[in-house]
């Protein structure tokens, strides 16, 4: 069975909202699209280099499918990690108002979330990946359906935008499984969810 993977960029304070560029989301009036890129390093590339070399498919939202099917084909180099996978491998677009999906080998999902991404997983491979796509991540893990988390997490305090956990999730426990700093103070943080959340208290004298 394939593992769903989500790989995602947030500010210190959970913003997910637009970390590329000024005109990449600016939906709730966000006007502070690009804190990513002054962070951007190779330890970063290199990462992401290794995260998109295990992909076998791709499950995307409507609004990160589109971004990426505007910029990625027009990469054509064969040795580019990123491009080479985005333009070859399956990509799956959830949405309610997509119609058809033009970039080569791509697919729309219409049906039930739940029941659309648990036939997916069933497939031999490695990864689903999903990235960006901050809305449907929220009803991804509201739903349990994601397998391992990549965040990277970069040193900027935004005060406003669209954050990724959502309110009404499962409360969920997890195991690290890897972690390293980039040279420009980004942490790259890897979990696995590992069942309910457990609670519990200090007794006095602990």
């Amino acid at each position: 069975m394939a593992q769903l993977t989500l790989t995602t960029f947030l500010s210190l304070d959970g913003v997910t909202q637009a970390p590329g560029g000024p005109d990449e989301d600016r939906s709730g009036g966000f006007e502070y699209g690009g804190w990513l890129v002054p962070f951007a390093d190779e330890d970063m590339g290199r990462f992401m280099d290794e995260v998109f070399d295990r992909a076998d498919a791709f499950l995307l939202g409507r609004r990160t499918y589109e971004i990426f099917a505007g910029y990625w084909p027009q990469v054509t180099d064969e040795d580019d990690p990123v491009a080479s996978r985005l333009n070859a491998l399956p990509k799956h677009v959830v949405s309610t108002t997509l119609e058809r999906a033009d970039w080569h080998n791509s697919t729309v999902l219409h049906g039930d979330l739940v029941q659309e991404v648990n036939r997916l997983k069933r497939a031999p491979g490695r990864e689903i990946q999903v990235h960006g796509s901050a809305r449907l991540a929220q009803s991804l893990i509201r739903h349990g359906l994601v397998d391992a988390y990549n965040l990277l997490v970069f040193p900027v305090l935004l005060g406003k935008g669209r954050r990724l956990f959502p309110d009404g999730g499962l409360p969920t426990a997890c195991e690290l499984t890897g972690h390293r700093t980039t040279s420009t103070g980004v942490t790259i943080q890897t979990y696995r969810p590992t069942g309910p959340a457990r609670f519990g208290t200090f007794e006095p004298g602990e």
